[in-house]
């Protein structure tokens, strides 16, 4: 466990209940918002203006399935 993790746990130990939950909110905000190592990868290939021709039939093949259920974001 680094040092920063240690200190962090001890900072969390001594804040009452209803703090720490703020803490843990907080952290978890911050995890949020950081950007996923991939994130910057798939951000080129979509924005890459090259035929794409595989994702092309994949699109097509999914709409012709012709489901009609809308998309439920709890279901995923």
């Amino acid at each position: 466990m680094s040092i920063g993790t240690e200190e962090i746990i001890r900072l969390c130990e001594a804040l009452p209940d209803d703090k720490r939950a703020e803490v843990a909110d907080f952290a978890r905000f911050l995890l949020a918002r950081t950007e996923h190592p991939d994130d910057l990868a798939w951000e080129r290939r979509l924005a890459d203006a090259r035929p794409m021709p595989k994702l092309e039939a994949f699109l097509q093949e999914a709409a012709a399935e012709g489901r009609d259920e809308p998309l439920e974001l709890q279901r995923l």
